[in-house]
């Protein structure tokens, strides 16, 4: 008898939260949307229901969307809904036409959500249903959508990233098919004219292998041509993007190339809408793990959490800062384009951060522990450029 008039209570004081969060934040209901590619499920939570209603399945479709909410709206008198779903394969195209409509959405984090560990029972009804019971709670951990102009640039260096990924394919094949039959180059650096002289030197015994050789530097020249063409065209779009300006100040950075700039702020967009550097280094996944109870504290490896393409091309920057720190002609050419006052925070990063690697290095650590630490004060000293040119206060540290 104790434990059900326990779980009564709960009920009552999650069903107040509910009604005081729904009271809170005007919204007349909380809409859960399960979008797949041809259907989408419906889960509607009034305020002050104890049970979300489940209201079926319509096409994932423009005209049925379009439906769905011109019918809610008349059943809700025209107030304000939120929709909510999860962010999946599916893309933003459901945001961007709800929030056409008038109404508010939200693409909530899937990682985030939170999940009861005894529940073994999955299906669409019930998903639908989950989202619109957290929406109303407020519960769910919303995602930062990328505007359609944000969105075609980071479908851009995605795939730039993606055809060199093809290229480092091609070149390793070409590399183990050469390594097999004993033809080892003898030159420092390979792909570049003097290996490809070299390769057309290389020669075989049967006319089967000659032409598996000659696919092989095909596959690898065609990728490189794909690569550069890509690279082209972001030179090309960053001129009529909005985030231009800050493009050019954070290449004042050591080690933060056209490629590694637009990277960064195709995926995350304007990042001085971070409130701290802190954030925007656990929001990268830079920071310790922890797993501490009572008087012990454990910490371990990175959390490894949010967006992994900025945190591989922070990663990768950070290592022209195992050498010493100076201006070269590059830097320079690149920091001429912004202010005196970005020039001088990317000199005291390249200062602080040269310095910190060397004093870490001496600690003993692993390298690529140590470029982890120094990709996460990068993360720091670029939020307060991207600060400094978006016009917007960061004080004097940015580095926590």
């Amino acid at each position: 008898m104790k434990q059900s008039n326990a779980t009564q209570r709960a009920v009552v004081d999650r069903t107040v939260a509910e009604q005081v969060n729904a009271a809170s934040d005007g919204h007349a209901a909380y809409i859960g949307l399960d979008v797949h590619k041809v259907s989408i499920s419906v889960a509607i939570a009034e305020a002050g229901r104890q049970a979300p209603e489940f209201r079926g399945e319509i096409p994932n479709e423009p005209q049925a969307i379009d439906k769905l909410v011109r019918q809610l709206s008349e059943r809700f008198a025209g107030q304000p809904l939120l929709f909510s779903y999860e962010a999946g394969p599916c893309g933003y195209g459901v945001y961007h036409q709800v929030q056409a409509s008038g109404h508010d959405c939200e693409v909530v984090a899937p990682t985030l959500i939170p999940r009861r560990a005894g529940d073994r029972v999955k299906t669409d009804r019930r998903d639908a249903q989950m989202l619109a019971r957290l929406s109303r709670s407020g519960e769910l951990t919303p995602v930062w959508v990328p505007t359609p102009e944000q969105e075609a640039i980071r479908d851009l260096t995605r795939a730039r990233e993606d055809m060199k990924a093809i290229e480092l394919k091609a070149r390793q094949r070409l590399n183990a098919f050469l390594l097999r039959h004993g033809k080892i180059y003898g030159g420092k650096s390979k792909w570049i004219p003097a290996h490809f002289r070299w390769l057309e030197t290389v020669r075989f015994n049967t006319l089967v292998q000659q032409i598996v050789l000659q696919e092989y530097i095909e596959a690898v020249r065609e990728a490189q041509r794909r690569v550069a063409g890509l690279e082209r065209q972001m030179a090309v779009a960053l001129p009529s993007w909005s985030l231009a300006p800050v493009v050019e100040a954070i290449q004042a950075m050591r080690g933060v190339s056209l490629i590694t700039a637009m990277t960064v702020l195709a995926e995350l967009g304007d990042i001085s809408r971070f409130d701290s550097p802190c954030q925007l280094m656990a929001y990268l996944g830079l920071v310790p793990s922890e797993h501490s109870s009572g008087g012990s504290r454990r910490q371990g490896g990175i959390t490894k959490t949010g967006n992994g393409h900025v945190r591989r091309v922070l990663v990768e920057a950070a290592w022209s800062y195992r050498f010493p720190a100076r201006k070269t002609r590059i830097i320079e050419q690149r920091a001429e384009k912004t202010t005196p006052t970005v020039q001088a925070i990317a000199w005291e990063a390249q200062k602080r951060l040269c310095g910190r690697y060397r004093r870490l290095a001496a600690t003993g650590k692993v390298k690529q522990q140590v470029v982890t630490a120094i990709a996460r004060e990068m993360a720091g000293f670029l939020w307060a450029i991207a600060c400094e040119a978006m016009g917007k206060p960061h004080g004097s540290r940015a580095t926590a």
